[in-house]
């Protein structure tokens, strides 16, 4: 019987495990969000320059019905090959599809830009993925570490006005729930905009003023005609909501559209075509709850995992942290 107990963590949730691998020097990481027994998967990509993998699997009229894992990862479309490395521990541990001759393991997966943050010739390898996965299944319930960590530690934002105005961000988690209904979220947080408390709609972090001291306005830098993007598709938020709902895939592909309008509650500018926000979701089946009340609380879970994600960061590679200001 599911429990109403608080669950401060996703990492608490039943059957779903996070583990991480961070590179600071080179400011690149991955995180892995597995669920071994598998999960009920949906996707949205509103980003203009997304880099991902099994996002057309998760379609709902695509045949497969199960998620073992999503993989978050820093290194540019490089950092796909942490999802590899995921796979093969997952298949090593024997969970998987089981097709007749193996097992194969489903994971879906992202990568935001973070080369010009730390060394761009470091990105996250399919041993990290290994890495990653081997944590998450071997480190319990633990919280999740949060800001300069994993898919988190290069993310910056507000890099509208070039890298001398940006700010250090980070990974974000948040978790929401309604009785037995957990939605919890994980966002690694490397907007071109500023980010927002979704509640209040006070900056946290973004674009600064030119002389270093305070926070401008994308919007304003953006509609003022000076801004400037040295290297174009630089920019991206992904994230992971996690929750202990039974959804279809159908389903699960709504609470992702739903669960993106945190961006926009969060982010701005958002979805820009230097962006490749993506949403997964991950659904475990253990609560009946209507698709609506889901999305409803996966969306608050990500908006405020959006904002954690800004307040986590510490300063790091001359980018100053929100805590600075």
């Amino acid at each position: 019987m599911p429990s109403e107990k608080t669950i401060e963590s996703i990492t608490q949730i039943p059957g779903v495990f996070v583990g991480q691998v961070s590179n600071e020097a080179a400011a690149t990481g991955c995180t892995a969000i597995v669920c071994p027994s598998g999960a009920t998967g949906g996707v949205d990509v509103r980003g203009g320059a997304p880099a991902t993998r099994e996002t057309d699997l998760l379609r709902p009229e695509e045949t497969v019905d199960v998620l073992h894992a999503v993989v978050l990862s820093g290194g540019s479309a490089f950092g796909l090959s942490a999802a590899c490395g995921v796979a093969e521990e997952l298949e090593r541990r024997g969970y998987g599809l089981d097709v007749g001759v193996s097992r194969v393991p489903i994971v879906s997966g992202a990568c935001l830009f973070d080369l010009a943050c730390g060394d761009p010739s470091i990105r996250p390898t399919v041993d990290d993925g290994r890495a990653a996965c081997a944590a998450a299944l071997d480190s319990g319930s633990q919280p999740l570490e949060r800001g300069n960590v994993g898919a988190g530690a290069g993310c910056t934002v507000g890099k509208l006005a070039g890298p001398e105005r940006a700010m250090k961000s980070g990974l974000g988690e948040d978790v929401e729930q309604a009785g037995e209904l957990v939605c919890g979220a994980i966002a690694a947080v490397n907007a071109c905009g500023d980010v927002r408390d979704p509640n209040t709609g006070q900056k946290i972090a973004g674009v600064r003023t030119e002389d270093g001291s305070a926070l401008a306005d994308t919007v304003d830098v953006l509609l003022g005609g000076f801004a400037r993007m040295p290297l174009a598709r630089t920019n991206t938020t992904i994230s992971c909501v996690v929750t202990n709902a039974r959804l279809t895939k159908a389903q699960a592909t709504k609470v992702a559209q739903m669960s993106a309008d945190a961006y926009a509650h969060a982010i701005s500018p958002t979805h820009t075509t230097n962006d490749g926000d993506t949403v997964f979701v991950m659904a475990t089946g253990e609560v009946d709850a209507p698709v609506d009340v889901v999305g409803a609380l996966a969306t608050r879970a990500l908006g405020r995992a959006i904002a954690d994600g800004a307040r986590q960061a510490t300063s790091a590679h001359g980018y100053p942290a929100a805590r600075d200001l």
